[in-house]
């Protein structure tokens, strides 16, 4: 019998009293990556309820997230980026890191040779030494979801990762999520490109107002009634 990997049930958010709205879409997923606490409602994860505290414990669990607006170390290069998440993953503390323990350098090493890993993985291993800020739109898009990677998740989170490519980045994207998905990473998706969601997802949900308006596969949320009505207005044939 197969377990539900991730279940909202019930979430409510409020902002200053007023309740969320909007589509949702974000909300829901900064509740469930612990970067909004909720006001009703639960998660949970793998079958068991999951604990919401941080986003630091959110991801420890096995749940990883990009954002709308991507947030890398502009500062900092590439690796160092994907080496920041797969930290999540270590072992050595405050003390370790002092005194440079022979522990502390191997695992340093080791998060260095995923990190490199990573970069490869996602097309941009030739730009592992930039800052990145100094990437291109669609590499800076690559690098978060290394960096998402590094934490070695079961779920991989990922916030309208097309938003603001052109038609060659996005075709890209689609092949690394194709790809994440052939070597067994569940991914969910929040995107506004109907064409990426419906070439791209198993299960399509659709939001409207904070509300569930479709759940089902591509075929059938495309010609369901009520998300014709919501984002296409009324008089769509």
């Amino acid at each position: 019998m197969n377990t539900v990997l991730l279940e909202a049930r019930n979430i409510g958010k409020r902002f200053g009293g007023v309740q969320a709205h909007g589509a949702g879409k974000t909300t829901l997923f900064n509740v469930f990556t612990g970067l909004y606490p909720r006001d009703s409602g639960e998660v949970w994860f793998g079958g068991a309820p999951l604990g919401l505290e941080s986003p630091h414990a959110v991801a420890a669990a096995g749940i990883a997230r990009t954002f709308q607006n991507i947030r890398l170390f502009g500062n900092m290069t590439a690796l160092e980026n994907v080496m920041v998440g797969r930290h999540v993953r270590t072992r050595a503390g405050v003390f370790g890191a002092i005194l440079r323990s022979r522990a502390e350098r191997a695992e340093e090493a080791a998060i260095r040779r995923r990190g490199d890993e990573l970069l490869h993985y996602v097309g941009i291993a030739d730009r592992a030494n930039d800052l990145a800020r100094h990437l291109s739109y669609g590499d800076q898009r690559r690098l978060e979801i290394a960096r998402a990677l590094a934490t070695d998740p079961k779920l991989l989170a990922l916030d309208e990762p097309a938003a603001g490519m052109n038609a060659t980045e996005t075709a890209a994207l689609r092949s690394l999520i194709e790809g994440l998905r052939k070597d067994g990473l569940t991914v969910l998706l929040i995107e506004h490109d109907v064409k990426l969601v419906m070439g791209l997802c198993d299960r399509v949900a659709v939001l409207d107002y904070g509300e569930k308006i479709a759940e089902d596969v591509p075929e059938a949320v495309r010609a369901n009634p009520k998300v014709i009505e919501a984002y296409l207005g009324t008089g769509t044939a």
